[in-house]
C-alpha cells in the first residue's frame, strides 16, 4: 500500500467482498426457492474483477517497475485472502459437516479464538514491520520517531472510533434504523473519506515537495503540524503519480473506473442487508456472525459480517409462529374503582389486537380468577357482592370508549370449583371470569395461578378452561406451543397499556432463555404512605432491579404485572415444587407469603432468566394507611429473605445451571442480604452517631426505644404493635431531621464538606438527583425523597422488628373485611403449647384456631401428625428471631466496643478544605466498622448507578424500536380501516 496513491488505498478495501459474492451465488444456486437475487452477486463479482483489471492496467501500463509489479500482485492476492475472513457467514448454507463442525467449535470457544487471533495478528504485524524497514532501506531512527509521535495517537483514535462505530451500528440495527443509520453510512464512508483527501488536491504542491519524503525537510512539533503533514503526504501520493503529473487520460480513467467498480461491487454484494426484516432489539449474535470487527476496513467488515441467512429465518418465523398470551388476573375484595382499572386495561388490549380470521403475531385471551366469590344464604351458596360488582363493571366498561360498542355476550357455566362467566368482548376476544368457591377448591392467589397452568389430568381441572384454551397448548406433546404461549400475571387493580404488554413480549420472543419479564410498577393513591411508597418503588426499580438485570437476573418478578413463558412454568422442577403444599413453618413463609418471589426463585434455580423492562409501565393501588402498609410488608419482608437465602444456599448449583448467574453475582447478593439483615442495627448506629461520629445525637439511651418496642411486640396484639410503631415513626422522623441538620451544622463548623458524613450525604443526594434526571417522566418523585429519608427508621427498623416478631401471622394483611381470619400472637401460641400434650393438642379444640390462622393444608398436617404444629411453628419462630436479632446485637456490640477503645484503632482521615489544602493537625477519626459500612454502601450504590446507566441506554433503544415499528403498524392499520369505512359510506350514499 505505500506504493499506491490515496484513491487506490481507500477504494481497494471494498474488493474484500469478492469471496462473499461467490458464496452468495453458490447459495442461490443451491436454494430451492426462486433465484431472483442471483444476478446481484454475479454483477458484484464482475465489477470487482473489472476493478482488479483496471487497477493493474493503471499501474503496469503507465508506471511499470519491479516494485510496482510485486505490489500490485500482493494487493490483489491480499484482498482475496482477507475476503476469506467471513466464511462463517455462509458455512451453514452448505451441507458440509466439516464446515459445520468447525463453525460450531468456534462458536463455543469464541472468546478464546478472538484472543488468540488478536495476539497472532499483533505478532505477524510486528514481524512484517521488522522485515519491511531494513528491506526498504529505511532507518529505525525514523520509524521510532514516527511511532512515538504519530502511531500511538492514531492507534488510540482508531480503537476508540472503531469501537464506537461498531456499537452504534448494533444500536441502529436494534432500533430498526437499519437502512438510514447502518447501510447507507457504511456505503458512503469510503466516498466521504476519499472526498476529504481529494479536495485539497486542487491546490498543487510545490515541485520541491512533490518528490521529497514527508520527513526530509520538516520536523513537526505540534499535533496540528502533524495533521497537516499527514494530509500533505496523502495528497503527495496522488500528485506524484505519472498519470496525474502528465494528465494521462487513459490512466486517470482506469483509476477512477477501478475505484467505482470496487465500490459498486461492495454495494451489490451486501444489498441483501437493505431488505433484512429483523425483530425489535434483535440479538447481536443473530445480526452478526463474528463478535470482532476489522479496524483497518471497518465499514467493509461490518457489512460483510451481517448474517446472510437471517433473511430466510425471519421469513419462516413470520409465516408460522403466533404468540398466544393468556392474561391471568386474580381478584378478591377489590373495590368498584379497582375492578374498573383492570377491566378497562383488558378492553384496551382487545381493541389493540382484535380477534379476526387473519393470523396475527400475537393473540390474547383474558381470564379473571375470583377468590372467595360465594357467600352463604338461606337457600345455599350464592355469588357475593364483590362478584356482582365485577359483573356490573364488565357490562359498563364498553361505554368508556368514544365509540360505544355492544355489551359483551355473557354465558354462565357451572363448574366443580364454583362457576364461570364467559364474555365475547367487542373486538372478538374471549374473557372468562372464574368464580371460586373456597368450600370446593383451594383459594388464595398461588392456587389460582396453579389452576391456570397445571396439567389437566383431573376432571376438576379440565373444567377450569375449555379444551381449546391454554391447557391444550401447555400440555401438547411438542414444545413449540409451550415456547409460544405466555401468561401475563395481573392483580385485580392493575392498570396498563397495550404497549407495556408488547414490550414484555419482545423480551420473551427474542430471548429463549428468558422465563419471565416484569415491568415498572407505579403505586397509585394519595396520602403520605403512598408518597413514601412512590419514592421507594422508584429507587427499587431505578437502581436495584436494573442492577439485578445487568449483573445477573431479577430475583422477583411481581405478580401484579409479569409475563411468564409457558415452557418455563411447565418445567417439572418448577411446577411440581410450586404446587407443593406447605407442610413446614419455613415453607409457609417462603411459599404463600410471597408466591411471586418463590416462583422466580424456582425459575432461576432451573436455569431460566428473569428480566426487567423499564419502559413497560403498570399502575397498581398501594396501601394508603399505616396499618395496611405494615401488614403488607410483614408478608413481603420474611418471604424476600427466605427466598434469597434459599437461592444463595444453592448458589453453586444455580450458577452452574443458570448462565446468567455468576459467582460474582452470588457474592453481590450475599453482601446485599447481609446489609438487609444488619439494617436495624445500622439505623440505630446512624441515629446514635456511631457511624457519623461528628453529629450531635450521640446519647447512651438513644438505642433503648427499639429494644422496648421489640419486647412489647412479644406481649401485645398486632394492632397495638402497629399503633406504637406509628407513634415511634413520628418521633424517629424528628430524630432523622435532627441528624440531617447536625450533619449540615458540622459541615459549617468544619468549614468543609469533605468529611465522611458530608461526602456520604451529598453523594447520595447527587446520585439520586442524577438518577431521577435520567428518568424525566418520574423526576417529580424526587420531592418525596425527603419524606423517604425521614421514614428510614420506620421502614428499616420498626417494620423489620414487626415483621420478624409476627412471622406466625398468616393473614394476607390487605383488603381484609369483617370476615377476615383472626391473627395469633406468639404469646397466645406459648399459652397453648404449654397445655399441649404429645398425643392431644387442646388448641385444636378451642375456637377452631387452626382454621382461622393457618391455611387448610396445615390442618391436614395437624390431623396426621402427633406433634402439635403450633410447637413446630413456635420453634421455627424462635430460631429465626434469635438468629436475626443476635446478628444485629453483634454488630452493635462490635461497633460500641471499637468506639470505646478509642483512637488507638481508629482510622485517621486528614481534614481537606474545598480549595485543596489540608491541615495536618486536624483529622477525622472513623472506626473500622463504620468505614467498612460507608465504603460497602458506597460501592453498592456506584455499582447500581453504573448498571442503571447501561440499562437506560438499552431501554431507550427498545422503546425507539417499538415506536418505529409497532406504533407505525398500528397507525397504518387504523388508517386503512378508516379508508375502508369512508369507501363503504361513499358507496352507500351513492347507491
Amino acid at each position: 500500500m505505500p506504493h499506491f496513491d490515496i484513491v487506490t488505498n481507500v477504494m481497494i478495501l471494498n474488493s474484500v467482498s469478492i469471496l462473499s459474492s461467490v458464496f452468495q451465488v453458490v447459495a442461490e444456486c443451491l436454494a430451492k426457492e426462486r433465484k431472483r437475487l442471483i444476478m446481484l452477486p454475479v454483477c458484484s463479482i464482475f465489477l470487482i474483477v473489472t476493478g482488479y483489471v483496471l487497477f493493474a492496467i493503471s499501474y503496469l501500463a503507465f508506471e511499470s517497475s519491479l516494485a510496482i509489479n510485486i505490489s500490485v500482485g500482493l494487493a490483489i492476492v491480499g484482498t482475496i485472502f482477507v475476503s476469506v475472513n467471513w466464511w462463517e457467514n455462509y458455512s451453514t448454507l452448505f451441507a458440509v459437516s466439516f464446515l459445520e463442525d468447525i463453525s460450531r467449535d468456534i462458536a463455543q470457544s469464541r472468546n478464546v479464538v478472538c484472543i488468540i487471533s488478536s495476539l497472532v495478528r499483533i505478532l505477524v504485524t510486528s514481524a512484517v514491520v521488522g522485515a519491511y524497514v531494513p528491506l526498504s532501506g529505511q532507518e529505525w531512527k525514523l520509524v521510532k520517531l514516527v511511532f512515538e509521535t504519530v502511531v500511538v495517537s492514531l492507534v488510540a483514535i482508531q480503537i476508540a472510533s472503531s469501537a464506537l462505530c461498531r456499537w452504534f451500528v448494533v444500536v441502529a440495527c436494534k432500533m430498526h434504523a437499519l437502512r438510514r443509520s447502518f447501510v447507507l453510512p457504511m456505503y458512503l464512508a469510503s466516498i466521504t473519506v476519499l472526498a476529504v483527501f481529494l479536495v485539497p488536491t486542487t491546490v498543487r504542491l510545490p515541485k520541491s515537495n512533490q518528490t521529497s519524503t514527508c520527513f526530509d525537510n520538516f520536523q513537526p512539533k505540534s499535533s496540528d503540524e502533524w495533521l497537516l503533514l499527514m494530509l500533505t503526504d496523502a495528497i503527495r501520493t496522488l500528485n506524484t503519480r505519472d498519470i496525474v503529473v502528465h494528465k494521462k487520460t487513459g490512466g486517470l480513467v482506469c483509476l477512477g473506473c477501478s475505484a467505482l467498480s470496487w465500490w459498486l461491487g461492495l454495494m451489490l454484494s451486501t444489498v441483501y442487508i437493505w431488505y433484512l426484516k429483523i425483530h425489535r432489539i434483535e440479538r447481536t449474535q443473530d445480526l452478526f456472525v463474528r463478535r470482532m470487527y476489522e479496524g483497518a476496513f471497518l465499514e467493509q467488515s461490518m457489512l460483510l459480517n451481517t448474517r446472510f441467512e437471517i433473511r430466510k429465518r425471519i421469513k419462516e418465523k413470520n409465516a408460522k409462529e403466533t404468540i398466544r398470551v393468556f392474561l391471568c388476573a386474580t381478584m378478591w375484595h377489590e373495590t368498584y374503582d379497582e375492578m374498573m382499572k383492570i377491566i378497562i386495561s383488558m378492553f384496551r388490549l382487545d381493541k389493540y389486537r382484535p380477534k379476526t380470521k387473519e393470523q396475527h403475531d400475537v393473540e390474547f385471551e383474558f381470564h379473571i380468577y375470583f377468590d372467595d366469590a360465594f357467600k352463604d344464604v338461606d337457600n345455599g351458596r350464592h355469588a357475593n357482592e364483590y362478584a356482582e360488582i365485577l359483573v356490573d363493571v364488565i357490562k359498563e366498561d364498553p361505554c368508556t370508549f368514544k365509540q360505544k360498542a355492544a355489551l359483551p355476550r355473557q354465558k354462565i357455566i357451572n363448574t366443580p370449583y364454583g362457576g364461570r362467566l364467559e364474555y365475547t368482548l367487542p373486538k372478538g376476544n374471549l374473557m372468562m371470569v372464574h368464580l371460586k368457591d373456597k368450600t370446593l377448591i383451594r383459594h388464595k392467589k398461588r392456587w389460582s395461578q396453579v389452576r391456570l397452568i397445571k396439567d389437566p389430568v383431573k376432571t376438576q381441572i379440565q373444567n377450569i378452561l375449555p379444551r381449546t384454551s391454554l391447557i391444550i397448548f401447555l400440555t401438547d406433546s411438542t414444545s413449540k406451543n409451550k415456547e409460544n404461549t405466555y401468561i401475563l400475571a395481573l392483580d385485580g387493580d392493575t392498570d396498563f397499556q397495550p404497549s407495556a404488554v408488547m414490550l414484555l413480549i419482545d423480551r420473551l420472543k427474542l430471548y429463549p432463555e428468558v422465563g419471565a419479564a416484569c415491568g415498572r410498577i407505579h403505586p397509585t393513591g394519595t396520602g403520605p404512605m403512598v408518597w413514601y411508597q412512590k419514592f421507594e418503588y422508584a429507587v427499587g426499580h431505578w437502581l436495584q432491579k436494573t442492577a439485578e438485570h445487568v449483573f445477573g437476573c431479577v430475583l422477583c418478578s411481581p405478580g401484579c404485572f409479569s409475563l411468564f413463558r409457558g415452557a418455563a412454568l411447565m418445567d417439572n422442577n418448577v411446577m411440581k415444587r410450586y404446587t407443593t403444599k406447605a407442610s413446614e413453618a419455613s415453607h409457609y413463609v417462603q411459599y404463600d407469603q410471597g408466591e411471586d418471589r418463590w416462583l422466580c426463585t424456582l425459575l432461576l434455580q432451573q436455569g431460566w432468566r428473569v428480566e426487567y423492562n423499564a419502559a413497560s409501565d403498570a399502575y397498581t393501588n398501594a396501601p394508603q394507611d399505616f396499618k395496611e402498609f405494615y401488614n403488607q410488608r410483614r408478608r413481603w419482608g420474611p418471604s424476600t429473605m427466605a427466598n434469597t437465602i434459599d437461592l444463595l444456599g444453592s448458589g453453586g448449583l444455580t450458577s452452574q445451571r443458570n448462565s446468567s448467574i455468576s459467582k460474582l453475582y452470588i457474592l453481590y447478593q450475599i453482601i446485599s442480604m447481609a446489609a438487609s439483615i444488619l439494617g436495624p442495627a445500622t439505623i440505630c448506629l446512624m441515629i446514635s452517631g456511631k457511624v457519623f461520629r461528628n453529629i450531635y445525637l450521640n446519647k447512651k439511651k438513644i438505642n433503648m426505644p427499639p429494644i422496648v418496642y421489640l419486647i412489647l411486640c412479644f406481649k401485645l396484639k398486632s394492632d397495638t404493635q402497629i399503633k406504637i410503631a406509628a407513634i415511634m415513626s413520628i418521633l424517629y422522623a424528628f430524630l432523622m431531621a435532627g441528624t440531617i441538620l447536625s450533619i449540615i451544622g458540622d459541615l459549617v463548623k468544619q468549614k468543609t464538606f469533605l468529611t465522611p458524613s458530608g461526602l456520604f450525604l451529598i453523594g447520595m443526594v447527587v446520585l439520586y438527583i442524577i438518577t431521577a434526571a435520567l428518568h424525566p417522566q418520574e423526576f417529580s418523585l424526587v420531592i418525596y425523597g425527603l419524606l423517604y429519608f425521614l421514614c428510614i427508621p420506620s421502614g428499616y427498623l420498626l417494620l423489620v422488628i414487626y415483621s420478624i416478631v409476627n412471622l406466625n401471622n398468616v393473614t394476607w394483611g390487605t383488603r381484609e373485611t369483617g370476615s377476615q381470619a383472626k391473627t395469633t400472637t406468639v404469646d397466645t401460641i406459648k399459652k397453648k403449647v404449654m397445655n399441649a400434650t404429645c398425643c392431644k393438642c387442646p388448641c385444636l379444640e378451642s375456637e377452631d384456631l387452626s382454621e382461622k390462622t393457618l391455611p387448610d393444608n396445615f390442618t391436614l398436617t395437624l390431623q396426621s401428625s402427633p406433634v402439635c404444629f403450633h410447637a413446630v411453628l413456635l420453634f421455627f419462630f424462635l430460631q429465626v428471631t434469635f438468629a436475626f436479632f443476635f446478628c444485629n446485637a453483634l454488630w452493635l456490640v462490635a461497633t460500641f466496643f471499637l468506639q470505646a477503645i478509642g483512637d488507638s484503632i481508629s482510622i485517621k482521615i486528614p481534614k481537606i478544605y474545598p480549595n485543596g489544602t489540608y491541615d495536618p493537625t486536624e483529622v477525622f477519626s472513623l472506626d473500622p466498622i463504620a468505614l467498612m459500612f460507608l465504603l460497602s454502601f458506597t460501592v453498592l450504590l456506584l455499582m447500581q448507578f453504573v448498571a442503571m446507566l447501561y440499562h437506560r441506554i438499552y431501554t431507550l433503544i427498545h422503546f425507539v424500536a417499538y415506536a418505529d415499528t409497532e406504533i407505525k403498524s398500528y397507525r397504518k392499520q387504523s388508517h386503512q380501516s378508516h379508508q375502508v369505512s369512508q369507501w363503504i359510506t361513499h358507496k352507500i350514499m351513492t347507491f
